[in-house]
């Protein structure tokens, strides 16, 4: 039987109770006046387990070991900006996604970090139990307490299905956050400067 891409050695080191998971499945599925026993639902519970692994795998995720040394001595003072990260997160209200996209930019002070940390950075965060507000904060906080930049600036956009699926019900409407550190927030040619290279050429968002 195919539990997903998540081997049994990847799950021996997460404190995550399966065994709790399954039953609250279970009771779930009998609750809403389903049979948890057919033959379409017997291995649900297990599935569903294995992909909190995965989408909530942010909460043991190790900031040293996602750096991992990554972090370089560069004479450089312009803007780094990472723009498009595609992230996939859980409201903590519903325990519904938001999908969107995170753009990322800071101003080194003597220290630069590896392009793929920050998309690393963004997931730590993202796969979570989480509101977009605090997650955009955390990953600008995160940047700034790292690299002690002159700048750190993030926005996200995302579509949240609890307000998409249920509730209000309007498909089109995205959420925009933002988090501002340093220059960014001090001077206003640095933040127009950010907010016009995110918005150029930028594809709407979709699922």
């Amino acid at each position: 039987m195919d539990f997903d891409d998540i081997s049994d050695k990847k799950l021996e080191n997460n404190p995550m109770n399966d065994v709790v998971v399954e039953d609250a499945v279970i009771r779930i599925l009998s609750a809403v006046g389903e049979d948890p026993q057919r033959e379409g639902l017997q291995f649900t519970p297990r599935r569903v387990a294995r992909m909190y692994h995965e989408l909530l795998g942010g909460y043991t995720m190790d900031p040293k070991a996602i750096i991992n040394g990554a972090l370089f001595e560069v004479q450089y003072d312009e803007m780094v900006l990472v723009r498009d990260i595609e992230f996939y997160s859980m409201c903590e209200h519903h325990m519904l996604p938001f999908i969107g996209r995170a753009h990322v930019a800071y101003i080194p002070d003597g220290k630069v970090l590896g392009l793929s940390k920050i998309p690393r950075v963004v997931d730590m965060y993202a796969r979570r139990l989480q509101v977009q507000e605090r997650m955009t904060r955390q990953i600008a906080d995160f940047l700034r307490d790292l690299l002690k930049p002159q700048g750190v600036a993030v926005v996200v956009e995302a579509m949240h299905l609890c307000s998409m699926m249920r509730g209000v019900k309007k498909h089109d409407a995205r959420m925009t956050t933002s988090a501002m550190h340093g220059a960014f927030r001090a001077n206003l040619a640095t933040r127009q400067e950010f907010l016009a290279n995110i918005s150029r050429g930028a594809s709407p968002l979709q699922i």
